[in-house]
């Protein structure tokens, strides 16, 4: 049985830093492309960053680049996002996703986990 956790979150100040990690069991973690993605309140769930199987490959969105680092520790089967210079606007559900093939932003990853909050307030 697949299962993909996330855990970091919380409350944080504007200007402040969170890392985000995510533990995937019950697959093979470097088989899996993994994906950060958010949903704000009243908002659709959008991709905020991807890796690679093998971490060759990594994609931000726009508005995050520069601010957020993803990372995957293929031996600890674990995926991180560290977040530094939070806004206001980054305040969401950060889910993270699993799939074997490379997506992208593509919502279509297989797995999902339960999701973590991030609050960013100003």
């Amino acid at each position: 049985q697949v299962q993909v956790v996330e855990s970091g979150g919380g409350l944080v100040q504007a200007g402040g830093s969170l890392r985000l990690a995510c533990t995937a069991s019950g697959l093979s973690f470097d088989d899996y492309a993994m994906g950060w993605f958010r949903q704000a309140p009243g908002k659709e769930r959008e991709g905020v960053s991807c890796i690679s199987r093998n971490g060759a490959r990594i994609d931000y969105k726009a508005s995050v680049k520069g601010r957020f680092t993803i990372t995957r520790d293929n031996a600890k089967r674990t995926l991180y996002l560290q977040m530094n210079s939070l806004k206001p606007e980054d305040t969401a559900m950060y889910y993270c996703a699993a799939d074997r093939e490379y997506l992208g932003f593509d919502t279509g990853y297989k797995y999902w986990g339960q999701g973590t909050q991030v609050t960013v307030s100003s």
